[in-house]
């Protein structure tokens, strides 16, 4: 069969560097870090005090406020950007074919503060015996931000959650681009959110020593490619895309952002927490994604990176791209925006993704911020450009958006220019 084209109408994005997509672009491109002390809870006791919040956020302006009380943060996150992404993609619902509407929307963690609370509350009182709030579950799950989506708008079409780690996002965008391509659907609500950034979140991933614990310069803390990296920056909030069939979008007249060019999908099969040295999956990922797009490796621009600031992962990373890309990997433009919004779990491609699409878009590259020159790591090739501390202007016709999760879990996504 012929697959269709999937093309981007729409974009949603709740941030450490804003709560709107326009806020969000605008920060990156200027540098700007969104990391501070923490705010959502008492972190003086634990190793990081710092983390990339989302500032402001204001449930009500999207949901009922009887409603949001049955939600965890993460589902009101993933509420707030599917609004944004929907109206920006201009749908008019009333007069859509809403069985042919989908969401596929994932969390790599869930409802972690629900949780905490409740099992927190029931061993604080046990002696009274168990009490438990009714909404507990459903608050919970990491499945139930896609559910509440369809309920609101009554998209009847393919629904469900992608739980990936980090990767979750970039999978729920891949499953999206299957789904239309093979005629399953004429548009889905696609992307992530989560809420981590609270006594379990970084404690749990102290304990892993997986933070950094730069706690006397948070917004510097994040660096990814400098030898003095110390561990990612726990971010929060949300992304969304509406991923749409080609047909369907131009018959409505619809903008269009870019076109999902192909998709990749692989495992590391090598640690449950630590990326292969040598980058055997990152390697595997951007490959098959580049045999699914029918395209060059030479032909790709831009690649956003994983780029944790993680002392195994980003060395891995780059042998990964270097191997793929040849000689070419001196032409590209590479950056890792987490050095910016922090590292936003299961919402971090989709985050991504919207700013690869906004480079192709605008033709701005965001930079990899706090790097300097004497913070070199001789393990990293350092001709290559990662478009250190400041955004390059640059024509985009294609960019690479990777994501890898623990659990070795990867997924890559690739955008192209829309052309008619």
């Amino acid at each position: 069969m012929e697959l269709k084209r999937v093309v981007v109408t729409g974009l949603g994005a709740l941030t450490p560097l804003g709560n709107t997509v326009p806020e969000f672009w605008d920060n990156i491109v200027n540098g700007v870090s969104g990391a501070g002390p923490i705010t959502h809870f008492d972190a003086t006791q634990f190793k990081t005090h710092f983390a990339c919040e989302v500032k402001g956020f204001d449930a009500n302006k999207f949901i009922d406020r009887k409603e949001a009380r049955k939600m965890d943060l993460y589902t009101q996150y993933a509420l707030a950007v599917a609004q944004e992404a929907i109206e920006d993609a201009g749908l008019d619902i009333e007069n859509e074919d809403r069985t042919r509407i989908g969401v596929i929307f994932g969390a790599g963690i869930g409802g972690i503060h629900t949780f905490e609370k409740e099992v927190g509350d029931y061993y604080q009182h046990k002696e009274n015996g168990p009490k438990f709030n009714p909404f507990f579950i459903p608050k919970m799950i990491s499945d139930i931000a896609a559910g509440h989506i369809s309920i609101k708008y009554g998209f009847h079409g393919p629904n469900f959650a992608t739980c990936s780690a980090c990767a979750t996002s970039t999978n729920a965008i891949a499953d999206a681009f299957n789904y239309i391509r093979l005629g399953k659907a004429n548009v889905i609500v696609s992307g992530g959110s989560e809420a981590a950034v609270g006594a379990a979140g970084i404690g749990g991933f102290n304990a892993m020593h997986a933070l950094s614990t730069r706690n006397d310069s948070p917004e510097t803390a994040s660096r990814p490619f400098s030898k003095s990296r110390d561990g990612f920056v726990m971010g929060e909030g949300g992304g969304c895309l509406i991923l749409e069939e080609y047909e369907h979008a131009k018959a409505r007249g619809a903008k269009i952002y870019a076109e999902v060019a192909g998709i990749g999908l692989s495992a590391d099969a090598h640690h449950l927490t630590a990326s292969h040295p040598e980058g055997l999956g990152a390697k595997l990922v951007m490959k098959n994604a580049l045999e699914d797009a029918e395209m060059q490796p030479e032909e790709i621009d831009y690649i956003n990176v994983h780029g944790t600031s993680t002392p195994v992962g980003d060395i891995s990373e780059v042998k990964a791209i270097q191997e793929v890309f040849g000689d070419h990997a001196y032409k590209l433009n590479i950056s890792s925006t987490k050095s910016m919004t922090g590292h936003l779990l299961g919402a971090a491609g989709a985050v991504e993704a919207i700013a690869s699409i906004l480079a192709i878009k605008n033709g701005i590259i965001p930079p990899t911020i706090n790097h300097n020159e004497e913070d070199k790591d001789e393990e990293i090739d350092y001709n290559l450009n990662f478009t250190f501390n400041k955004a390059q202007k640059r024509e985009v016709n294609a960019a690479l958006s990777n994501t890898f999760g623990f659990g070795g879990h990867n997924a890559c996504v690739i955008f192209k220019k829309y052309i008619d």
